[in-house]
């Protein structure tokens, strides 16, 4: 029954995409072999060469001998990509025990949200993700390269790095994650601190020192926000060497993951990543955000993704994958536990393994590893120095964590689409109590992230209420991540009232555990119907039944004008983010500056 709603939902997918899928592969298929170091002219070369040392000039003069990008993100302000910095060296170490060479093609930016979130640096955080994309294009652009391997980890870096990529369809490719920190502080008692300091009984310096706490070491923050959910969908992708994705940095194995990337390269056939990526790559992607409960960012990025490989998807299918998948994990923060604690439990292996059992997984789709996600099914071990893969366990470590199809957590994923007078949105229930699923009280209309938490530190917000916050989409200001109303929010809600959020704009990848109507399309700044709400208007958010409707009288409704708001975008480089606004297409449809 799973499979064939599966397939079914995939065979939408195929038809819808068939005309643009078809012209992406004609265009991967004329480039590959047409431009390539055998072609270049003489002192072309002789740049390419130029800065090598003399003992590789000899193996990468030779065409015959393939030579690969290393396109990263690596900075050491970041912890999520400072151990970047070691994996080139380590990369053409392993290349030239087989002859082989590699260059370090290009870096491309990376800016974490945990740092901009709630100041103007935010609005440059989505449209990062076009400028990675853009940004490996350049370095893959001298058009030296055989295949390309790829360093990256965090929210808009992944994506972008995917979609710069695709652009590239014709060259064999393998990501490289860093894995995540190892465990500090519970994400439990994080939030609540957080939640203290917002309600003021605790001072600044107890909240950074349990900030410090939490965020202590390099690799990825430990909870299961946008990060450690595009590292799933990657290993889901078949992009990653299997089960790489949550083993920590600075660890043997680790390294030993590292150099195993690049000699699978070397003495795999590896499909160009353009023919591997296809429809059913991305259903498997989408079911693993399902039963993992992933970000909701994904359902913006995914859809950019697939697009750059000629793949129409929309919010429709995502809420029938979620429909068919149960969820099978819960990690912070749709649980306590944080990706180590899940790893340990069991991880993507076991998650695979049993998606795989149900019919939940597509099993012939392409991967690096050949056909199948068998491979994934197995985790990695250093045993007297060499890296093998050993079956993962076959029933979970810790049910509170990780479960088998059998008894999910909930039979769904937990994301739904909602429908109505509002526009189209998407929103994230599998860590919302089934009492907060519905939700109809008064809006109350806020035009900033500043203006709400001044309101509540006023005591205006101590009521039920929908909080609406318009001109947070692509176009507005970039869509930032509304991330400063979480805490205050969720104290609201223990607090005993009904309250949700209605916004164009994002929440945290990591969005909990109250209800929010997120990425309202279209947009305010497009003409959207959120621009029409008013204060006091009695909204409905039915999470169950798919619906977001403002109950104001049809006629009155049609009848109002969007106040629209125009707003100045300088300071912290917005200005030159100017085109990019200009040019973005609407959440559902990728919030891509790339075209429509």
């Amino acid at each position: 029954m799973a499979l064939k709603a599966l397939e079914h939902v995939t065979k939408i997918i195929i038809e819808r995409s068939q005309p643009t899928r078809q012209a992406y592969l004609e265009r991967i298929a004329a480039h590959r072999g047409k431009i390539a170091r055998k072609d270049l002219g003489c002192a072309n070369l002789a740049h390419t060469y130029a800065s090598l040392p003399d003992h590789l000039k000899a193996t990468i003069k030779d065409t015959q001998r393939r030579n690969f990008a290393i396109v990263s993100a690596y900075n050491d302000m970041l912890s999520a990509h400072q151990p970047f910095k070691t994996y080139p060296d380590w990369i053409k170490e392993e290349l030239a025990k087989h002859g082989l060479s590699a260059q370090f093609a290009g870096g491309v930016p990376a800016m974490c949200d945990g740092i901009t979130q709630g100041y103007e640096g935010m609005e440059l955080s989505l449209f990062s993700r076009d400028v990675i994309a853009m940004s490996s294009a350049v370095a893959l652009s001298h058009n030296v390269f055989d295949g390309a391997f790829y360093l990256g980890v965090c929210d808009k870096v992944v994506p972008g790095l995917l979609i710069g990529a695709l652009s590239f369809g014709h060259l064999p490719s393998i990501f490289v994650p860093s894995g995540p920190m190892t465990s500090g502080i519970s994400n439990a008692q994080k939030s609540k601190t957080r939640e203290l300091f917002a309600q003021g009984k605790i001072s600044r310096d107890a909240l950074l020192e349990s900030e410090m706490q939490s965020y202590h070491s390099v690799g990825t923050c430990t909870f299961y926000g946008t990060a450690n959910s595009n590292q799933m969908m990657v290993e889901l992708m078949g992009l990653h060497l299997p089960n790489s994705a949550f083993i920590n940095p600075n660890t043997s194995l680790r390294q030993a993951l590292v150099k195993a990337a690049a000699t699978h390269m070397a003495t795999k056939e590896v499909q160009p990543i353009g023919v591997l990526l296809s429809e059913k790559n991305i259903v498997n992607a989408m079911v693993g955000l399902m039963a993992t409960g992933g970000s909701t960012n994904h359902t913006i990025h995914l859809v950019a993704i697939a697009k750059a490989a000629g793949i129409i998807i929309n919010w429709d299918d995502f809420d029938a994958i979620s429909q068919i998948t149960p969820l099978l994990a819960r990690v912070y923060p749709n649980g306590k536990a944080d990706v180590n604690q899940f790893e340990a439990a069991g991880g993507l292996a076991f998650v695979v393994r049993e998606l795989l059992k149900a019919g939940l997984l597509h099993e012939d789709c392409q991967t690096i590893m050949g056909v199948g996600l068998e491979a994934y099914t197995k985790n990695p071990y250093l045993l007297e120095g060499e890296l093998t893969y050993k079956e993962g366990v076959l029933e979970s470590l810790d049910t509170n964590i990780v479960r088998p199809v059998k008894e999910p957590f909930s039979a769904d994923g937990g994301l739904r689409t909602l429908k109505g007078n509002l526009g189209r949105a998407v929103i994230k229930i599998s860590a919302v109590a089934p009492a907060h699923q519905k939700i109809q009280a008064p809006a109350l209309v806020f035009h900033s992230q500043q203006e709400f938490i001044d309101r509540f530190e006023q005591g205006d917000l101590n009521r039920d209420f929908v909080a609406v916050l318009p001109y947070q989409g692509p176009r507005a200001n970039g869509m930032p991540e509304l991330h400063k109303l979480t805490p205050i929010l969720g104290t609201l809600q223990d607090q005993g009232f009904q309250v949700a959020l209605l916004t164009d704009g994002r929440m945290s990848g990591a969005s909990g555990k109250v209800p929010a109507a997120i990425h309202i399309s279209p947009e305010a700044l497009l003409g959207g119907a959120i621009a029409r709400v008013q204060e006091g208007d009695e909204v409905l958010l039915d999470a169950q039944e798919g619906v977001l409707e403002a109950l104001v009288e049809p006629r009155e409704w049609e009848a109002r004008e969007s106040d629209l708001i125009q707003r100045v975008h300088v300071g912290s480089g917005r200005e030159l983010f100017a085109g990019f606004r200009s040019l973005a297409t609407s959440a559902e449809n990728g919030a891509t500056s790339f075209g429509h």
